[in-house]
């Protein structure tokens, strides 16, 4: 889904007829500008983020199989073949010595790159590299949308 909001700043009553006050701050999407497309720096943040990178990112975890491995609460995932998401991965990162958004999207690109304790290298599939960077963008906003 793509939602796009054109501003004109000639004046406010255009604005202000569609509900929309100039005064008003305009939020934007982690890894973005007001102008740009998400960025594939995985520049996504965890503390809440953006709705609908959040509910994007609930979606592609689903249909791509994570939730069948993986719990996370925010995902309402229940799976045990991989890492409990919701206790283990901000421990995971400060052993790895990366910031956690970093560090959840090189798990997801390079799974091995990082093995968590009491998992083998080759469980987690490697095909995820493959998702856009605005996919994997969303599924780090949501993995670390409720992490401490």
């Amino acid at each position: 889904m793509v939602v796009v909001i054109a501003v004109s700043t000639s004046g406010s009553s255009d604005a202000s007829s569609i509900g929309l006050s100039l005064s008003q701050p305009v939020a934007t999407v982690p890894g973005t500008t007001a102008s740009s497309q998400p960025s594939s720096g995985g520049s996504s943040t965890g503390g809440g983020g953006n709705a609908a990178l959040i509910a994007r990112g609930k979606s592609l975890f689903s249909s791509n199989g994570c939730s069948g491995c993986h719990t996370l609460a925010a995902a309402g995932a229940t799976g045990s073949i991989g890492p409990d998401l919701d206790k283990q991965l901000a421990s995971d990162a400060q052993a790895a010595g990366m910031p956690l958004p970093a560090f959840i999207k090189q798990s997801i690109v390079d799974p091995d790159a990082y093995i968590a304790k009491g998992f083998s290298k080759g469980i987690m599939p490697t095909s995820f590299s493959s998702l856009s960077p605005q996919d994997i963008d969303a599924l780090v906003a949501l993995i670390s949308s409720d992490q401490k």
